[in-house]
């Protein structure tokens, strides 16, 4: 999925039957598209993301205690820490993959990336987190896009066997989440192109308009036409007969996508024609964004090394980020913190911890401290750097255990992956 590069110029919903009817206040004046993550600028300064206006801009619907209260009761399993603490926020249609798997009918997960550099950062192990966890819960297939194409039409200085080597670089980061190749296939755009993915590319393609396409995502006069054609190869995948090698001739299994909110405008659009191509809506998941090392107006970039922990970072590196760059939200001075305390909702190194720490009540007694003045920024950002350090450090060593053949598994779509919800593979129909 797109990575945040440049582009498009400012964008709105897209005029899409389920979103047509709603109009955004002219206050909102954040910018987030694939492309863009800016918060809106006011009396001059720039300000965090707005993910209520967010909800209300894309027309999606909050994550509710009773969502979850249903989540529980139909699969036996408490909510993911992503899901308790807000960080995947906002839906369209979890209920009905709840729904699905009461009633014993096929679903799918599907995410993405997009490396437009060598490593992922800590940003971008969310959805991949999150979608293992999913994939333990449901015993579902995972498909993860590489889109080395939307990189190579959207970043002008890669070249076309860089960007290929970055996709192919990070199947094995991807695979030591934890994934197995018998339940997951990655594939890269560039490789897996053709067959049945391209009929699907195409014949999305062919129910969206250029207009709907600039709307959607701010393509203007120099936007060369494979970015404005891209969108169609982002969307494919949410249809499973893109994958005769899972599905069969099956065109009736839902998908599920857990994504960053950004790249909400892709599946708005896919949403719209899959019910006239027989296939089922698209459900998502959408999370937010882990904040860059400087606060919350902005989040991780690929390309600013300050901005981020990557996962190939050292223990050293770690602790000298996080110290040096962290934005704290502590007083001036020690003796004013512990005499007012501080704000762990700005405070990067504890909005780290909420990702990254099971326990809840230690993370209670962590905000509960700071507010009072009693646990320092630097103790919190001594227990951020310690849980970060062997966060990476162990996915360091699962990575180093990946092998060469795994990989290959991993891409190899006529690799063995058999589900027993998928066992009537002529079922054509097709459902909304």
């Amino acid at each position: 999925m797109a990575d945040n590069t440049q582009q498009p110029a400012n964008t709105a919903a897209a005029p899409v039957d389920e979103v047509a009817n709603l109009r955004v206040s002219s206050e909102v004046e954040q910018n987030i598209t694939p492309w863009t993550v800016e918060g809106a600028v006011v009396n001059g300064e720039q300000q965090a993301v707005d993910y209520n206006k967010l909800i209300a801009q894309f027309g999606t619907r909050k994550i509710t205690t009773e969502l979850l209260e249903r989540f529980t009761a139909a699969t036996g399993h408490q909510p993911h820490l992503y899901l308790r603490r807000g960080i995947f926020f906002s839906h369209r249609d979890l209920e009905k993959i709840l729904d699905r798997y009461e009633q014993g009918k096929p679903f799918y997960l599907y995410t993405g990336r997009g490396p437009s550099r060598g490593h992922m950062h800590v940003g971008h192990m969310t959805p991949f987190i999150f979608c293992k966890w999913l994939q333990d819960v449901f015993d579902v297939p995972l498909v993860v896009q590489l889109t080395d194409d939307e990189k190579f039409l959207f970043k002008k200085e890669l070249t076309i066997d860089q960007v290929h080597k970055y996709a192919v670089d990070t199947v094995r980061e991807i695979a030591a989440v934890g994934f197995k190749p018998e339940k997951t296939f990655i594939f890269s755009n560039m490789d897996y192109m053709g067959g049945a993915f391209y009929r699907n590319v195409l014949q999305i393609s062919n129910l969206v308009t250029l207009s709907q396409a600039k709307s959607a995502f701010g393509f203007v006069g120099e936007s060369n036409i494979g970015q404005v054609h891209f969108p169609s190869i982002q969307a494919a995948p949410a249809l499973c007969s893109t994958f005769p090698g899972i599905f069969g001739s099956r065109r009736d299994a839902a998908c599920l996508i857990p994504c960053g909110i950004d790249q909400d405008p892709y599946f708005r659009i896919t949403r719209d024609v899959c019910p006239r191509l027989k296939h089922p809506k698209p459900s998502l998941l959408h999370a937010r964004f882990l904040p860059a090392l400087q606060g919350s107006k902005s989040k991780m970039s690929s390309s600013i090394d300050s901005s981020a922990i990557f996962m190939n970072d050292t223990p050293a590196q770690i602790k000298n980020k996080i110290n040096r760059y962290a934005f704290s939200g502590g007083r001036t001075s020690l003796e004013e913190h512990r005499m007012y305390g501080g704000d762990p909702d700005v405070d990067v190194a504890y909005q780290f911890l909420t990702y990254f720490v099971e326990d809840d009540q230690e993370l209670e007694q962590l905000a509960t401290g700071y507010r009072k003045g009693e646990i320092s920024t630097g103790e919190m950002k001594a227990r951020c750097i310690k849980v970060l350090q062997e966060f990476v450090a162990d996915f360091q060593n699962r990575e180093k255990a990946i092998t060469q053949e795994q990989v290959e598994q991993f891409m190899d779509p006529n690799f063995p992956r058999h589900f027993a919800s998928l066992s009537n593979s002529n079922n054509n129909s097709g459902k909304k």
